[in-house]
């Protein structure tokens, strides 16, 4: 399943590099979204790497999910897509 990266998390004046929030198109609830806490996802960059993350706890009540990667993901990465597995 395809998701978007949307941003990092973040507060007003830091944020984690690790951490992001990602949006699945098919996701509109938060109770379809709490389905999807501990799946792992990945994330493939344009030479080829791959960087695997985990769903840790959603976001909102519109259904975005939190992702903790195993290393931070380039600025680049928003607005790209993942794949939830």
């Amino acid at each position: 399943m395809k998701a978007i990266v949307r941003s990092f998390r973040r507060g007003r004046k830091n944020y984690k590099p690790r951490h992001f929030i990602i949006e699945v198109a098919s996701l509109k609830t938060l109770q379809k979204a709490k389905e999807f806490i501990g799946k792992q996802v990945s994330w493939k960059s344009p030479a080829g790497k791959e960087i695997k993350g985990t769903i840790t706890s959603t976001h909102g009540n519109l259904g975005k999910l939190r992702v903790v990667f195993e290393r931070g993901l380039p600025g680049q990465a928003i607005n790209t897509e993942v794949e939830v597995k």
